[in-house]
């Protein structure tokens, strides 16, 4: 107990001394002036009793070192919350609004500051507390440290990475060329192990430079710069990175064509060892770009089809793989082709066929079916494929039809007479026997085509293939034919041209029965029926049959777009004979529903 009375008193006797408060007469350890200084010490502040007793106590100097200690403190206060702020803002942490009493920022900028690496703990610290500005500076900081460390400037005090020096070793870790101004300032800052650094850099780009020169055979540039355009073009090749279209167009400018060669063949030999790989060919021990396999390689790898001299060398160095994959792929190309609405060629089908690749034939057809079906106008969804595919084919390849089906197809309904699938047959056939008139000379051939040219609905070819000087034939059957078929065309647009035609044909052959068979569908068309009847009767007499006119009458029904003559024949008709003409019956119930 002693012993701390002893300390205490001590302890006052300090503190007196340290604000000269030693003439006080009051030696209890345990006075006012005890506590007042003691809470001082403590950098508390005085209440206004306290401030008051040392006043009357006469210890001015005592209360003016006490005032001129907190007026430093508030100072001090102020100058700590200043170097924050400042802190802050050098360290881009400004959204950071914690005090600084409290804060662990202000520790973690100090450090940066004197140049220390921060802590694994530390840096994560910044991540969590989104100061990802400052954490960027810290690496920097790091990194700057690093590269001051590696390139022999450790004694450069400054560590913020403005720093000129930063950029400099930047520079140098990239082994890029510094200016003059740069190498300059490391020799101001007498930097020169870092300065000596850059030079032997400099000394080995420009051995590398000469090597590179030789190797890509571009000596003829003399021009020993390191930064000059080529070293970086020339490194970039011995890298194996492709160039620009900007660098190759350089060299052609700068008259490096030997330069440009050995880069196409390296890259053709990249190109060809990749194919290899690609296409399962690299038992395939020549490298060379100029070698067969690299240009069969190349055509697989367009998506083209191998030809026969292609499979035969791939064969006989048993690349039986590669054969495979390029198949395959060929016949992906050509199921893509499909599936993007794409018609195949003959050659496509017959290299699937040849391959076995009947599932994709198998749809090539059908999806060829839709569109030719579309375009015959074929819309009923029923219809046979196989049977109506292969007329269609025909005539996309020009190919004659099959009369005797064809007239089968349509007796049975199943082919329109006047279907796109008709009239293009009936083209094909006046076009066939207007070739056969060309080839043999035959006359013959004339009405056959101009009877199939009307049947194509075009009436203007039949009149021009019958447009004969017809004094020069001798043959009176074959001139009165010729007129038939001339007269027939032109009743689809002149009936009086088209009568003409008809009287002649029987001036030139009047026991034909064809011509008067003209004659009574030219006054049906005119609707004189009775006039009609007439001539009819006279075709009959000369050996038509009844079921050839009526038949003839029926194609005067479907070609008469006035509904009200239709209505008018069926009538007349109906009344002249019900049961021979029944199926004129359709005809007025058409026109009575349609009313």
């Amino acid at each position: 107990m002693k012993q701390e009375s002893q300390n205490r008193l001590n302890h006052f006797n300090t503190l007196k001394c340290k604000y000269e408060a030693s003439e006080s007469q009051n030696l209890s350890y345990s006075s006012i002036l005890y506590h007042i200084l003691r809470k001082v010490d403590l950098n508390i502040e005085l209440n206004d009793l306290e401030t008051n007793w040392l006043k009357e106590s006469n210890l001015d100097k005592t209360l003016k070192l006490i005032q001129k200690k907190q007026q430093r403190k508030q100072q001090e206060f102020i100058n700590l919350e200043a170097e924050f702020f400042q802190l802050k803002s050098k360290y881009k942490a400004k959204n950071h609004n914690t005090s600084w009493q409290t804060s662990k920022l202000y520790y973690i900028l100090l450090k940066l500051d004197s140049g220390i690496l921060l802590v694994d703990s530390e840096n994560q610290w910044l991540k969590v507390n989104d100061l990802t500005d400052t954490y960027i500076i810290s690496q920097d900081i790091k990194d700057f440290i690093q590269l001051k460390c590696k390139y022999k400037a450790s004694q450069y005090e400054n560590c913020y990475p403005n720093d000129t020096l930063y950029k400099i070793l930047k520079k140098l870790d990239l082994n890029e060329h510094l200016n003059d101004v740069e190498y300059n300032w490391l020799i101001n800052k007498q930097l020169y192990e870092t300065a000596e650094i850059f030079k032997q850099q400099e000394s080995a780009k420009e051995a590398k430079f000469t090597a590179l020169k030789s190797k890509y055979q571009a000596n003829n540039y003399h021009n020993q710069s390191i930064s000059d355009t080529l070293y970086k073009i020339l490194l970039k090749i011995d890298a194996e990175e492709k160039l620009l279209h900007d660098e190759l167009q350089w060299l052609t400018q700068h008259g490096f064509i030997e330069t440009i060669s050995i880069i196409q063949e390296l890259e053709q030999t990249q190109e060809f060892a990749s194919l290899k790989v690609k296409y399962k060919a690299i038992q395939y021990s020549d490298l060379s770009p100029k070698c067969h396999l690299y240009k069969v390689l190349r055509k697989i790898d367009s998506g083209s089809c191998l030809c026969d001299q292609d499979i035969n060398f791939l064969k006989k160095r048993k690349l039986t793989e590669t054969i495979e994959i390029a198949n395959e792929q060929y016949a992906f190309y050509l199921k893509s082709k499909i599936s993007l609405g794409e018609m195949l060629n003959d050659s496509d089908m017959e290299w699937l066929n040849a391959n076995n690749y009947d599932n994709i034939i198998q749809l090539a057809q059908k999806q060829h079916f839709v569109i030719l079906k579309r375009k015959y106008g074929l819309i009923d969804p029923n219809i046979p494929m196989e049977l109506f595919y292969t007329i269609m084919l025909k005539l996309e390849k020009k190919e004659r039809l099959d009369i005797i089906l064809v007239s089968q197809l349509m007796e049975q309904g199943i082919l329109s007479r006047h279907g796109q699938i008709a009239i293009a047959h009936y083209k094909l056939e006046a076009e066939f026997y207007e070739q056969e008139y060309q080839r043999t000379g035959s006359k013959w051939h004339i009405p056959t085509a101009s009877a199939y040219w009307r049947k194509a609905d075009e009436p203007e070819q039949a009149l021009n293939i019958t447009n004969l000087d017809l004094q020069k034939i001798k043959d009176s059957k074959l001139k009165s034919a010729i007129l038939v078929t001339r007269g027939g065309a032109f009743r689809d647009m002149e009936l009086a041209d088209a009568e003409n035609c008809a009287r002649k044909a029987m001036e030139y052959h009047p026991d034909s029965y064809q011509p008067y068979t003209l004659m009574g569908a030219i006054y049906y068309d005119r609707g004189d029926y009775t006039r009609g009847d007439y001539w009819f009767e006279e075709a009959i007499q000369r050996g038509a049959k009844s079921e050839d006119i009526d038949d003839e009458i029926k194609r005067i029904f479907r070609s008469t777009k006035d509904d009200n003559k239709r209505q008018e024949a069926a009538a007349y008709l109906l009344n002249k004979d019900p049961n021979r003409y029944v199926w004129a019956k359709s005809y007025l119930q058409k026109i009575k529903a349609h009313k």
